[in-house]
């Protein structure tokens, strides 16, 4: 049995060790930066209060609802909301989330409708996604690209023919209001089935009507099952159109990493440099021409500078962009389409003049250009296409002269003859992509003077004739039409071949 004295000692040494960690102890503590709103405009908020938040931080406003710190002043921040904030105050808080702006990717978004937050939209229930990346992210290294060197075909033969599109290429699209700018891109997405390529259609700024029209032609067509959409609809806040195309990029880029080819259609970078100039004049930045801000073209360069095509090495993936931009009258030369012209890789311009006379698609190919070449083509359409677009381009001056009713001699009315069938071919029906074989026939047979002798009025027969003989071409031939050598002589000898078989029954009869 223990003495009392010993007794004493031992618990006297417990209680100080329990009274050392009594007052040693710090309890974790979360210290949370609040800010106070001072003014709610027209889709931004001011907040003071917030010292430390970062350039472009997401902050946290009651209802769940969230901004981008925009505008870092010394008294307040600017910040650009998105989403609905009917219910914002001036005195709510603002916390710090010390996050910047992120969205969902993975493939469980294949094949959904999303809005820039990665919310769903379809009414098909939420997405289980596992990993999110930020919205704004820094372009590929110089040394990380590869050269564009793989077609990205369209199935649109005046495309693929004369402005080809390769794999990790800026196209843009540009016109008017109303002269098929969409349909090219629709066609396009539709024509990538079974080529393993994703397709993101991000529609920004678009009435709600345009785009359940755009994503019913996509399911209709079999396209939804690869394709991802993204959708700012018109009535949205204008930091949802803002940040819609970033987002949309990030998703395309999750893909691109991993190594798979991505085809990305921004509809339109019109309405997203109107967003930001309202956001922008609304932050009180000052405005420069036609009152858009002076960083309008920085906005638009580091979002299509992260499309490219990457090397072997780092998963050899590519993102192909396709953004489109509205004309007012015709004018290539205005502030937003010069910026975007000098952005891409070439452009697809279409004219509201071919629109008017039935020449669809409406592309004026004196105008359009892709700065990648044949590089990013087969080259088998190097020896359909031959002196196509020269051809094209004397027949469009002869036919301008002709009008004036002057006598042409006979070298003259061949050009224009010629001309006239070219056009015909060119033309394509919506939603009717034409696969490769099918355009080298017709291309061959336009190349070869083949559809000379048969009248005008029987082109579009004449054309589905010269399609349905692919059928009868030897396996072994047709794997030329994708090989790098191209058709070799006896190849190009059995195309010719079929294709005129194909038109004896349409040639016109000479007169007994």
């Amino acid at each position: 049995m223990m003495a009392p004295e010993d007794l004493h000692g031992l618990f006297g040494e417990a209680f100080e060790t329990l009274r050392r960690a009594i007052e040693g102890f710090q309890p974790p503590l979360e210290v949370q930066e609040t800010g106070v709103v001072t003014t709610v405009l027209n889709g931004i908020a001011r907040v003071s209060g917030l010292p430390n938040a970062g350039y472009e931080e997401l902050l946290k406003f009651p209802g769940e609802l969230y901004g981008i710190a925009f505008n870092l002043d010394e008294a307040e921040i600017g910040v650009v909301l998105l989403g609905d904030h009917w219910h914002l105050r001036a005195g709510d808080e603002a916390e710090r989330t010390g996050r910047v702006m992120d969205v969902p990717v993975g493939e469980e978004l294949i094949g959904r409708v999303v809005d820039p937050l990665g919310r769903p939209l379809d009414g098909k229930g939420r997405i289980a996604f596992r990993r999110r990346l930020p919205i704004e992210r820094s372009a590929p290294a110089i040394m990380d690209r590869a050269p564009v060197n793989a077609p990205l075909q369209t199935g649109v033969k005046v495309i693929d023919a004369l402005i080809p599109i390769g794999r990790g290429q800026r196209e843009l699209i540009l016109g008017d209001r109303q002269t098929g700018k969409t349909a090219i891109a629709i066609d396009t997405i539709i024509n990538q089935r079974d080529k393993d390529v994703l397709c993101i259609y991000c529609a920004i700024g678009q009435r709600a009507a345009a785009v359940a029209k755009v994503v019913a032609e996509l399911e209709e067509n079999g396209a939804m099952g690869y394709t991802i959409a993204v959708v700012s609809e018109g009535n949205d806040p204008p930091g949802h159109n803002y940040i819609a195309p970033y987002a949309a990029t990030s998703i395309g880029e999750y893909f691109m990493e991993a190594g798979r080819d991505v085809l990305i259609v921004y509809d339109d970078l019109t309405q997203h440099a109107r967003a930001y100039r309202e956001l922008s004049l609304l932050l009180r930045r000052p405005p420069g021409r036609e009152a858009f801000p002076g960083d309008i073209f920085y906005i638009h360069s580091r979002l299509l500078e992260r499309a490219t095509h990457l090397r072997e090495d780092k998963g050899g993936g590519s993102l192909t962009a396709l953004p489109i931009v509205e004309t007012e009258a015709q004018n290539i030369a205005a502030y937003i389409p010069t910026n975007l012209i000098s952005i891409t890789d070439g452009q697809i311009y279409l004219s509201p003049t071919l629109f008017e006379l039935g020449v669809l698609p409406a592309i004026d190919i004196g105008k359009s250009v892709s700065r990648v070449g044949d590089k990013a083509q087969l080259p088998v359409y190097r020896m359909a296409t031959g002196n196509l677009k020269l051809d094209y381009a004397q027949f469009e001056e002869l036919e301008s002269f002709s009008r004036f009713g002057t006598r042409l001699d006979e070298r003259s009315r061949r050009i224009l003859d010629h001309g006239r069938r070219i056009r015909a071919v060119l033309r394509q029906p919506e939603m009717a992509p034409a696969p490769v074989p099918e355009q080298i026939f017709v291309l061959l047979a336009l190349g070869k003077g083949l559809f000379g002798p048969i009248p005008l009025d029987k082109m579009k027969n004449a054309e589905q004739a010269v399609r349905n003989a692919v059928k009868e071409l030897d396996p072994e031939i047709l794997d030329q039409l994708y090989s790098p050598e191209g058709l070799s002589a006896a190849g190009l000898a059995a195309v010719v071949g079929l294709c005129e078989k194909a038109l004896e029954p349409l040639k016109e009869k000479p007169h007994e």
